[in-house]
């Protein structure tokens, strides 16, 4: 089964571009993602511009409107995601804690809905 981990941190949080810190930051995603690539679990994985290049759209009574941002103006903002292949939850559960986020944020794990 598909589960998408949704990576929610505060922006300024955790190790930040330019330091050595964010280094060490950036080479432990590439060795989780290699990680889960290894074990055939990945199936697809980004990071997301800061959420100042967000715009939010809706469309009510016909009419579709625009505004800047999120839709959430929430202390957490979603940073990226992975969407993994797992047994089960609790597989699923066991690779979002080594996403190394985890450690500045919380990551959402949720099964994906398969239309066929």
């Amino acid at each position: 089964m598909q589960y998408m981990c949704l990576i929610y941190k505060t922006e300024g949080k955790g190790p930040q571009p330019g330091t050595d810190e964010f280094a060490g930051y950036i080479q432990a995603y590439h060795e989780f993602s290699a990680h889960i690539k290894d074990k055939g679990v990945f199936c697809a994985g980004d990071a997301l511009q800061p959420t100042v290049t967000a715009t939010t759209v809706t469309t009510q009574n016909g009419k579709t409107e625009t505004m800047d941002g999120p839709f959430a103006e929430t202390k957490e903002q979603l940073g990226g995601y992975y969407i993994i292949d797992c047994d089960d939850l609790d597989d699923a559960l066991k690779y979002a804690a080594m996403i190394p986020s985890a450690k500045y944020g919380r990551i959402e794990v949720r099964p994906v809905m398969i239309f066929d």
